[in-house]
């Protein structure tokens, strides 16, 4: 199977590539290093039990009502 790297465009083939669908450790690393600077997101509703949903003030909120 053959496909364009995400990141440098090079094609690339699966077969023996650990890295795939990504065509080196190079690419494996910035794409990596994007997760971890949150540059990439999945956007999510908030679960029940996080701050926000229970009442407690959120950032901005006026505290002294």
């Amino acid at each position: 199977m053959k496909r364009r790297c995400p990141l440098c465009r090079t094609e690339t083939v699966k077969d023996g590539n650990k890295f795939w669908p990504l065509c080196s450790e190079r690419c494996h690393l910035i794409d990596l290093g994007k997760w971890l600077g949150e540059e990439y997101r999945v956007p999510a509703e908030p679960a029940s039990g996080e701050a926000g949903s229970e009442g407690l003030p959120g950032p901005g909120d006026d505290e002294h009502q």
